[in-house]
């Protein structure tokens, strides 16, 4: 710091007019330099372009570390309360809830998703370069309707939401703070917004550089905000002139601008309403690269997949796999961008690097598809029916791919969950689509929180991947009870595979063609299955599919007259004897949980008959007592 910066105590904020029904927590004061009184002014070094500040830690798991807590917590300025403090590390510990960086834009994109229902049409994601220091950043666009003061200080306070629709992905009120400090040290906000008539744009600094280079004890987030309802601008005072300038330095000494006119020109394109984010000292990884690379494609934002830079021979398998958008999410944003929501926008694009990202569903592409109603109960609440599409993928069975996208919201929260054992050959190539809106996310928005629901779901997922595969594996030459085993048919197909819409290898008489149909519903631990359709080779004498048998799973191709013997027994045997115990563990599991729910039923029952008993030992004394007197 400079060594003749001064010291300015700021007044209260005034609360300021906006559209949400809650006022800012503490009265309606904003976060600008209020909250710590002792921030030094950086008026004498704001003018000349000095060189952006950096941590001199810049990797994101170690920069919490060796920070110096001071000694002495600074005073409450003369007339105002005493009050919690946030400190600033703070700001990092709770970043660290994201361990995937991709999972972390995905929070912002949510929250220009969110900005639709406000006529936002797109949310544009590029890089740019810092001229202070030639470093790149990221920046997020949107053009919703923006933020007023008010609103941008909600947003930079910590747990506060205003999104009460049922339609709205956030709703933690903590998602633009962690993903930001996920990503760089780092973020400035422009935002530009009409409330009531008046015409505003704010700056917002949200700096862990700067509130650990001036050793503060406190979040401090330093907001100049401007009136452009009249011809010339005007900045909105709150308590004095000099607090404003205070302001405007210390975003000009820590933001990527040198001067206000540099700060101001990126309002420009904005136009009249909308919100840009500036995320930058972009964190690097363990060996000093940027965790993101923007370098190895020009229409792409990707994260460095270590087993690609090992430098070890891969088998063409291995590379095909990789290939596959399952595993292509994983390091590509476009990639990944692409599955992040279920339902297509109509008036809404997500322009990555200038380029929109094609929005793509992989239940569009599957082969034998099957749609099954699940109507998931607890104790007395009933949540409404969803359906989980299921079928081949078009690279089946040579594709060993498997898994359930599952949404919440219309957000993708577990992409390709595999709820199959690993190392097990079953359900290879079966993957499954559904919107779970019973169960709740996790904080991160990258898995969901482990409830009986969740469970329940988890149980029912695994019943009908083995469903289906037992029922359509031998499109493939697998063995199953009723027809034998043919491996000339392990070969994927080459033609492209018709859509869920349009093909259904096994069409019933009523329906003529289409998916096949299943309703599920659970309800204390026990399964209703209703088959509107079961495929032919299925069906018994009554019409109704026979009861789950194991199949015969050996997907390597097999040598002629050559087997192994393990025991005694034929890989091909061991194979059949370790599904049929697996299947029959999964029968015990759901017999334990039948029984214990019967325990329950048991033991309340009892509890009720020593209530009665104790009712009439009651009533036998009081009648005993009459007869006496």
């Amino acid at each position: 710091m400079s060594p003749n910066a001064k010291t300015v105590i700021a007044a209260d904020v005034v609360n300021l007019d906006s559209d949400d029904e809650d006022d800012v927590v503490g009265g309606g004061r904003g976060l600008s330099l209020i909250e710590n009184p002792q921030v030094p002014s950086t008026t004498a070094d704001a003018r000349v372009a000095a060189p952006l500040e950096t941590l001199e830690c810049r990797s994101f798991w170690k920069a919490g570390e060796s920070y110096v807590t001071p000694n002495v917590v600074s005073q409450a300025a003369p007339g105002m309360l005493e009050h919690a403090r946030v400190h600033p590390k703070f700001l990092h510990s709770n970043a660290t809830s994201h361990k995937w960086a991709f999972g972390a834009i995905a929070e912002l994109l949510d929250n220009a998703v969110d900005e639709i229902q406000n006529g936002a049409t797109f949310v544009k994601i590029d890089k740019i370069d810092i001229a202070k220091n030639n470093s790149p950043a990221l920046v997020f666009q949107d053009d919703g309707a923006g933020m007023d003061p008010n609103g941008l200080r909600k947003c930079m306070s910590l747990g506060y939401s205003s999104k009460k629709s049922n339609t709205t992905i956030g709703q933690y009120g903590n998602g633009f703070k962690t993903s930001t400090m996920r990503l760089g040290a780092d973020a400035i906000v422009f935002s530009r917004s009409t409330r009531s008539g008046k015409a505003t744009q704010s700056v917002g600094l949200l700096s862990y550089t700067f509130l650990r280079r001036t050793g503060q004890d406190d979040v401090i987030v330093p907001m100049i905000d401007i009136d452009i309802s009249k011809e010339r601008p005007q900045p909105i005072i709150y308590g004095s002139s000099e607090d404003w300038s205070t302001n405007l330095d210390i975003l000009l000494k820590w933001s990527p601008f040198s001067t206000k006119d540099e700060l101001l020109r990126q309002f420009d394109d904005i136009g009249t309403h909308g919100t840009k984010v500036i995320i930058y000292n972009l964190w690097l990884n363990d060996e000093g690269i940027y965790e993101l690379s923007f370098d190895d494609d020009d229409e792409d934002i990707r994260l460095r997949d270590e087993s690609v830079h090992d430098g070890k021979r891969v088998h063409p398998k291995e590379l095909e796999r990789r290939a596959h958008i399952s595993h292509h999410l994983r390091y590509s944003l476009r990639a990944y961008a692409s599955l992040l929501y279920l339902e297509k926008f109509k008036n809404f694009k997500i322009i990555l690097r200038g380029i929109p990202v094609k929005q793509f569903n992989i239940a569009d592409e599957f082969r034998y598809p099957e749609i099954i109603k699940y109507k998931p109960q607890i104790a007395t609440i009933e949540q409404a029916t969803t359906e989980i599409k299921v079928g081949f993928i078009k690279e089946a069975p040579a594709l060993a791919v498997s898994g359930f996208n599952v949404y919440h919201k219309n957000r993708l929260i577990r992409p390709f969950w595999k709820v199959t054992m690993d190392g097990s050959a079953l359900g290879n190539g079966v993957v499954g689509v559904l919107e779970a809106n019973f169960i709740e996310p996790a904080h991160d928005k990258q898995d969901f929180e482990r409830s009986s629901l969740f469970q329940r779901l988890e149980a029912r997922l695994k019943r009908i991947v083995y469903d289906y595969w037992t029922s359509h594996c031998h499109v493939f030459g697998y063995r199953t009870p009723q027809m034998p085993a043919d491996r000339s048919k392990r070969t994927p197909i080459p033609d492209q595979p018709p859509t869920v819409n349009t093909f259904n290898p096994f069409p019933s008489p009523s329906q003529g063609g289409g998916p096949i149909i299943r309703e599920i519903s659970i309800s204390n631990a026990t399964s209703v299955r209703t088959v509107a359709a079961p495929p032919p080779h299925m069906r018994n004498s009554t019409g109704v599919r026979n009861n789950f048998q194991p199949v015969q799973l050996n997907p390597q191709p097999a040598v002629t007259d050559t087997r192994n013997k393990l025991g005694g027994k034929s890989v091909e045997e061991i194979s059949q004897e370790n599904i049929q115990l697996f299947m029959k563990c999964e029968e015990y599991v759901k017999k334990e949980t039948e029984m214990e729910q019967t325990v329950r039923n048991l033991e309340k029952e009892l509890e009720d008959a020593k209530s009665k008993c104790a009712q009439l030992a009651m009533l036998v004394d009081a009648k005993k007592e009459m007869q006496q007197v």
